[in-house]
């Protein structure tokens, strides 16, 4: 009797598999950081120095802890958002201009309702759902553009960003502007009763906090345990085969780019009614480019994506510590940069490694 070879790979060697991807995916991270601490030491800087002022700067006190939780919750739900194109495999580079849309919108609707009497907590739900459909709009369009016109995504989604911020400059020196005077530091700020309160001594506040944790856990389920996450998998492996499969791909292409556009457009009404409280020229914040780098540097997988985006929030928040080392407070956005571009090169060499296993 022949033997046969097994089709389904053991136990032992899926356990191999996983902790030589995690291996991997580490040595790229100390890579980053060593490849960091020499660029440090060529401008005369202590690279332990740096780090621990980083660290401080974080988490040296409640207020900056929670500022550092703040700076999380539009980040965490930008890059959820991207986890649903990215498993489409759609790169969807327009995620900066959806929330700068998500609060065009929210501050369009701030404007509409003020006048009204309508209860304030009913009011800021409503400016959330306007906010939601600012985001889907502008979601939509580069998917849109991709099915019907044939305009690869990331061409559309990039110029779309830039017709969003000149949207936002129009209104602020425009239709929207200041009293008076139009001013580059925004519009009017929305009345304080309209603002999200923040816990007492702190820079958070609650109810984004809530809202970030749902739409965490939500892309989670919805991208590993539903249908739907299969079959945007299934797309995103090949879309052609699922399409013959039968698995409706353009219906699932703007499905994704939706998902996508609701939750960027929540991040832009979080944004009014926790941080900003008027719309502002950079009104995205960059957290739509940052979600990218977190999203690439997981490898697109929703459960460590916020433990990532925490990672990346904390630098954010904590460069402002470099100054008092005479060090520009850029250098934690070129360490995000290398930590990503390193994860990437790498990601080539554990593939390889992986399909030898």
């Amino acid at each position: 009797m022949t033997s046969q070879t097994p089709l389904v790979k053991t136990p032992a060697s899926v356990r191999k598999i996983g902790f030589l991807d995690f291996g991997i995916r580490l040595s790229a991270v100390i890579l980053a950081f060593v490849f960091t601490s020499l660029i440090l030491l060529l401008v005369k800087a202590d690279p332990l120095e740096a780090y621990k002022s980083i660290i401080v700067g974080a988490f040296g006190s409640t207020i900056k802890f929670t500022s550092v939780v703040a700076s999380w919750v539009p980040l965490v739900i930008a890059t959820s958002g991207l986890l649903f194109t990215f498993t489409a495999g759609l790169w969807n580079i327009g995620m900066e201009g959806q929330i700068v849309f998500g609060s065009i919108f929210a501050v369009g609707a701030f404007r509409l309702l003020d006048e009204t009497g309508m209860d304030p907590t009913l009011v800021i739900i409503l400016v959330f759902i306007a906010g939601a459909l600012g985001g889907i709009l502008w979601a939509l369009l580069p998917g849109l553009m991709k099915i019907y016109g044939g305009v690869n995504e990331i061409f559309g989604g990039l110029g779309l960003n830039f017709v969003a911020k000149t949207v936002a400059i129009w209104l602020i020196f425009g239709p929207w502007k200041r009293p008076g005077v139009a001013s580059g530091s925004g519009t009017e700020w929305i009345d304080v009763k309209f603002r999200l309160a923040n816990l007492p001594g702190t820079n958070l506040s609650l109810t984004i906090l809530i809202i970030a944790l749902i739409i965490a856990v939500l892309t989670a389920i919805m991208l590993k345990g539903t249908h739907f996450g299969l079959k945007l998998k299934a797309i995103g492996k090949n879309d052609k085969a699922a399409y013959l499969l039968g698995i409706p791909t353009t219906r699932y292409f703007l499905l994704a780019f939706g998902m996508c556009g609701l939750f960027a457009g929540i991040a832009g009404a979080i944004l009014v009614t926790s941080k900003q409280y008027s719309l502002i020229p950079d009104a995205g914040f960059g957290y739509g480019f940052l979600g990218l780098l977190v999203a690439m540097l997981v490898n697109y997988h929703p459960i460590w994506s916020s433990v990532v985006a925490i990672f990346f929030a904390a630098l954010s928040i904590g460069n402002t510590q470099l100054q008092y080392m005479g060090l520009n407070t850029y250098f934690a956005g070129v360490l995000q940069g290398i930590l990503v571009l390193f994860v990437v090169l790498v990601d080539g060499l554990r593939k390889r490694l992986v399909r030898r296993r």
